[in-house]
């Protein structure tokens, strides 16, 4: 059993002359790592096993280490087994090597174990060792961008960082470069200059608007107000002139995409990004937490390495200063992150940290199979190198040159390089500015198995041998902050609870450039908008503001005109849609209100304070939202028509508008006008022959009056005559008989003649009593004719003409919903609704 007395046991020394290891061990003082550390070494050098080794003893000196692991190798930490059995090591021993061999796994298992046993041995490490390895730190494995492992998100890494603006402002505003920086690269932009690029200096001002009033950022977040910026100016020029609105709609969907894609789901998922918590858990207790990124994206894996670096310097602002090692942070493989040339977004963060965390008591270490390309004058702060065999002379040459000029005063280049080349596998050159001369050592043999890279299926098997899960509390343990530590400004708790539950976004997001942009007027009290839906609000009901939700606001005024009917009728036809097909297919009749909307009632701006939700396709989409309203003014001409009431017979036509029992009155009114037409043509007709008969009549009339008259006359004369005769039978003179008969006879004709006009007179008269009735009858035919034909009413469907279907409102509508918060819930009640 080695006594390390709280140092490093790495390995032993190697004695260059003899070409042998010594049995003196060589123990490392962990406070040195607070200057870093560089790990250099080709593939086979036993590099990794090194930085395992290195790793193994910060765990048993429960100091807390963050690593990022590019390639798999780093996973092994967890492989500890203090029994060393066969059956720890069955499922990590390469199957297919096994068969190879020849073997069988359990065969090579069992070889294994004893090879580690005895190895242990050698380098007089004991099972107890091991096993307080086992019971030191909480080891897990989190997987950026898959759920493999642990999810964490890189969300928390847009929040505000936990120190206040002031004072702090140089720091925060190389956070926030770095950030963007990185966010651009995953966009696929290359190479930005944070100074020339219009992408950069937007979000950049949008991330240091937000935090320099300690409000966080999400995606969303980001999107909207990349659309709609927080603030109206850029230098001296208005937002929109140096970065106009289309442009910035492009840059919004860029970002809008990483958010829509299922495959970025899972950066959003899981644990935050909270360095505090994956150093501690929330008993205190150290953790060794791995960053798995083998299997992402070089843009992907720059856009992690960047936010976790930039996450570590936050948290390390808000540490006290220390001279002792409080954390470790380790890189397995450095290539390209910290190029010679070039300025990728990691650099910078990586660079800071070189310089400033000593401080802070936090060590780095940096480790690299690829010695041409770092920057060593970066690395000039690492206090302490690791060096292997390397590959090529000129790898040797690169090393030597680099480290001659990160070195102060130089070293003699002859000297190491004869050391290099001296060295085998498992042998280093330790370089520490702590010591006044460099050694050669071995490393001891690592207690973890070394079973090579881990592939992503493999890393739920070792999560749970390690027992590790998600961590749902941040808990920072009293050793890591002391008494004198200057806390950071603190967030309203009020405030961050609301933001979290409350729906939306207090930024309103922009509308693409030829999308007209409406906004319902909030017409509902809170009350009205629960009655309405057939209930009541608490009285304890406590109202949170307005939440705006996009719909697809469309309206048409339709004028209908037609020569024939007599018709000049217009109308509106208004749908409001939530939630449109994102593909562009809507069914407009499902989405009718009965009433038009005034554009002069709609509000012409937000209400303040109000919050809004985000926009989805469709309305992200000019060219679909184009499209959307020519397939509106298509239905609205195709279905759109109106019945005409309508009288053939009487040529009376009347629109909607006209209700039915005007138009029965109308019809009423021009069948009496034809009735009267008629009536008096058949009464003319009538009349004449009524006059006829009534002339006949009068003739008749004064005939018999000269009838009667001359039969009074003759009745006279006969009586005189009689009265002759009978005188004269009496006198002397006689009268003849004769002419008294004569008399008799003019007097019987003169009777005829009025009985013949009497007959004559009473024909007349019934024929003209006759006519009387028959014109009656006539004219009640020509009344019930007319009332019949006013009676029988159609409908005629009437469409309009393309020309007068006018599309007066068409885009994205902002409803407002009252948000009000009653037993505990948020609830949303419609704050708008049409009005007659």
């Amino acid at each position: 059993m080695i006594e390390t007395n709280g140092k490093f046991y790495l390995g032993r020394i190697f004695d260059p002359q003899r070409g042998e290891t010594t049995l003196e061990p060589l123990l490392y003082d962990p406070d040195n790592l607070t200057t870093h550390a560089v790990v250099v070494g080709m593939t086979g050098s036993g590099k990794t096993g090194l930085c395992i080794d290195l790793l193994e003893e910060a765990a048993l000196n429960n100091i807390p280490a963050l690593m990022i692991d590019p390639k798999g190798d780093i996973t092994n930490a967890l492989l500890h087994f203090p029994d060393l059995l066969p059956s720890d090591f069955e499922p990590w021993v390469n199957a297919d090597e096994a068969r190879r061999e020849g073997k069988s796994v359990a065969e090579v298992a069992a070889a294994t174990a004893e090879l580690w046993r005895n190895g242990l041995a050698q380098w007089h490490i004991t099972p107890d060792r091991i096993r307080a390895l086992q019971e030191g730190p909480r080891f897990a494995i989190y997987t950026p961008g898959s759920d493999a492992g642990l999810p964490v998100s890189i969300l928390a890494s847009l929040a505000a960082p936990d120190i206040p603006w002031e004072g702090n402002r140089e720091l925060l505003r190389e956070k926030i470069s770095g950030t963007v920086t990185a966010l651009l690269g995953l966009l696929g932009f290359k190479d930005v200059d944070p100074v020339r690029s219009r992408e950069h200096i937007l979000l950049s001002n949008i991330f240091e608007h937000a935090w320099s009033q300690g409000k966080d950022l999400d995606l969303s977040e980001l999107i909207m107000q990349t659309q709609s910026p927080p603030f109206a100016k850029l230098g001296v020029f208005d937002v929109n002139q140096f970065f106009p609105e289309k442009d910035r709609f492009e840059l919004a969907m860029m970002l809008n995409n990483i958010l829509a894609s299922p495959a970025f789901q899972t950066w959003i998922e899981g644990e935050p990004l909270d360095i505090g918590r994956m150093l501690y858990d929330e008993n205190g207790r150290p953790r060794h937490t791995i960053f798995y990124i083998a299997h992402l994206s070089d843009e992907e894996r720059m856009f992690f390495v960047t936010l976790f670096y930039s996450a570590v310097e936050s948290w390390m602002r808000t540490q006290s200063g220390t001279t002792s090692l409080r954390a470790l942070v380790y890189f397995d493989e450095i290539f390209g992150y910290l190029p010679p040339v070039g300025n990728p977004p990691s650099k910078e963060p990586m660079l800071r940290l070189l310089k400033q965390a000593r401080a802070f008591g936090v060590g780095m270490v940096l480790a690299t199979q690829n010695p041409v390309d770092i920057d060593y004058k970066a690395l000039s702060n690492a206090g302490t190198w690791f060096i292997g065999k390397l590959g090529t002379e000129q790898d040797k040459e690169r090393l030597l040159d680099g480290l001659a000029s990160a070195v102060p005063g130089g070293l003699d280049k002859r000297a190491y390089a004869d050391l290099i080349s001296a060295l085998g596998k498992r042998v280093f050159l330790l370089r520490n500015v702590h010591e006044k001369h460099p050694l050669l050592f071995q490393t001891r043999w690592a207690m973890n198995y070394l079973a090579g890279p881990v592939t992503r299926i493999q890393i739920p098997a070792l999560n749970a041998l390690a027992g590790a899960h998600m961590v749902t509390q941040s808990t920072q343990p009293e050793t890591a902050v002391s008494a004198t530590d200057t806390p950071a400004s603190p967030k309203s708790a009020t405030s961050q609870s609301e933001e979290a539950t409350l729906p939306g976004t207090s930024s309103r997001p922009a509308i693409p450039g030829n999308t007209e942009e409406y906004f319902l007027p909030s017409n509902l009290t809170p009350n009205e908008a629960a009655t309405q839906n057939g209930r009541s609000l608490p009285p304890h009901t406590t109202p949170l503001g307005i939440l705006y939700r996009p719909v697809l606001l469309a309206q048409t005024h339709i004028r209908f005109l037609n020569r024939k009917y007599n018709l000049d009728h217009e109308l509106d036809r208004t749908t409001l849609v939530p939630e449109p097909n994102p593909r562009g297919t809507i069914h407009w009749e499902d989405h009718l209100i009965k009433s038009p909307i005034n554009p002069r009632h709609l509000d012409r701006g937000p209400l303040p304070d109000a919050r809004f939700t985000s926009l989805e396709a469709p309305f992200t989409d000019s060219r679909t939202m184009r499209s959307l309203k020519t397939d509106f003014a298509d239905w609205a001409y195709r279905t759109t028509e109106i019945l005409v009431k309508a009288n053939e017979s009487l040529k009376v036509y009347a629109g909607p508008e006209i209700s039915d029992e005007k138009f029965a009155a109308m019809c009423q009114e021009a069948a009496a006008e034809k009735a009267k037409a008629e009536a008096e043509k058949v009464t003319a007709q009538f009349q004449r022959k009524m006059d006829t008969l009534t002339k006949k009549l009068k003739r008749e009339e004064r005939e018999l009056k000269e009838d009667e008259e001359e039969l009074a006359q003759r009745k006279r004369e006969e009586l005189g005559t009689h009265a002759e005769t009978l005188l004269s039978l009496f006198g002397k003179r006689r009268r003849s008989i004769s002419s008294s008969l004569s008399k008799r006879r003019l007097t019987a004709k003169a009777k005829a003649d009025v009985e013949e006009s009497l007959e004559v007179i009473a024909e007349l008269q019934e024929e003209l009593a006759q006519l009387e009735e028959e014109l009656k009858t006539a004219i009640a035919e020509i009344e019930n004719k007319w009332a019949e034909i006013a009676a029988d009413v159609t409908e005629i469907p009437v469409t309009p003409y393309k020309k007068d279907v006018d599309v007066t409102l068409f885009g994205v509508a902002w409803f407002p919903y009252h948000l009000v918060e009653t037993d505990g819930r948020i609830e949303e009640l419609p704050a708008f609704a049409p009005t007659e």
